[in-house]
């Protein structure tokens, strides 16, 4: 099965074999999906997807974008302005919601009774648009890292009202839009939970997403390597105080947001909508890989 929701992907100088990850594991598993490049890389982008559609950024976007900041004109304002684009993009297309995924998510997985496996066909974004529509108040959904979901503990199939990161499902007629030049995910997050919605972060459908400037191109070269991650960190708790502070963790400074105000938001389901007893499978079942020699 294929999911009803169109599939982004924002991509930036990662058209090259070992820096194109998202792509290639969309174009493995044969799920559609839409690139937004910058108008200098589109010839690039379109040489190498062939399993997607490639269109180019609207640059009034870069312009008009709320950095929080003060603007360098010559910098890059991070991923929010094309995620501005992409909603938009989606709105005018009439979807309801949509998908936002980074350029660097190497491989897909599901979680079930232990196991971490990795998905052959789209069926994993079906099952979770189904779940989320199950709802009126789903602001942002999305899937864990596949870091944080190890496959020898517990974990719950899907966790409310967190933070939804790199790999989203958006609803797209929300009064929002992106802003902040660095952790725009967190603030939208924060924001739209603030306000009372929900978001549901799935850890039964689980993504490799590949650590912070570890893949050149995007925002590693533009961003990171010359500024670290301080400012970024600073940013998001200039913005959010009451729950955002700034830690040392794995290496680096980071942000801590503590999310434990947010239980209080509960799911409201569409009226009409009935559980069902039985689980179902979509049709996905385990099948061993043949060797290969």
């Amino acid at each position: 099965m294929k999911p009803k929701y169109p599939m982004y992907v924002l991509s930036y100088d990662r058209w090259q074999d070992n820096r194109r990850l998202t792509i290639r594991e969309f174009e493995r598993i044969g799920l559609p999906y839409i690139v937004v490049v910058e108008p200098e890389e589109e010839d690039k982008y379109k040489a190498v997807c062939k399993g997607g559609e490639v269109i180019v950024m609207d640059q009034r976007y870069h312009r008009e974008f709320d950095a929080c900041v003060p603007r360098d004109p010559e910098a890059r304002q991070g991923t929010g302005p094309v995620r501005n684009f992409i909603w938009d993009h989606a709105e005018s297309h009439g979807h309801e919601r949509h998908w936002v995924f980074d350029d660097n998510v190497s491989a897909l997985y599901r979680v079930n009774q232990n196991k971490k496996i990795r998905v052959a066909d789209p069926t994993m974004f079906k099952v979770m648009e189904d779940f989320v529509d199950r709802y009126t108040n789903v602001a942002l959904a999305g899937l864990n890292y596949e870091s944080f979901v190890h496959r020898k503990y517990y974990r719950p199939p899907f966790v409310l009202n967190t933070r939804i990161y790199s790999m989203m499902l958006v609803k797209t007629d929300m009064p929002y839009r992106w802003r902040a030049r660095y952790n725009d995910d967190t603030d939208l997050s924060l924001r739209v939970l603030k306000d009372g919605w929900c978001t549901i972060l799935f850890n039964a459908f689980v993504g490799h997403k590949m650590a912070t400037q570890q893949v050149p191109g995007g925002l590693t070269d533009q961003i990171y390597m010359k500024e670290g991650t301080y400012a970024k960190s600073k940013l998001i708790r200039d913005l959010h105080p009451d729950v955002t502070r700034i830690v040392w963790r794995f290496g680096r400074i980071h942000h801590y947001v503590d999310y434990t105000p947010f239980k209080k938001n509960r799911l409201k389901r569409k009226p009409g909508i009935v559980i069902p007893d039985d689980t179902n499978e979509y049709g996905m079942r385990l099948v061993k890989k043949p060797k290969t020699d």
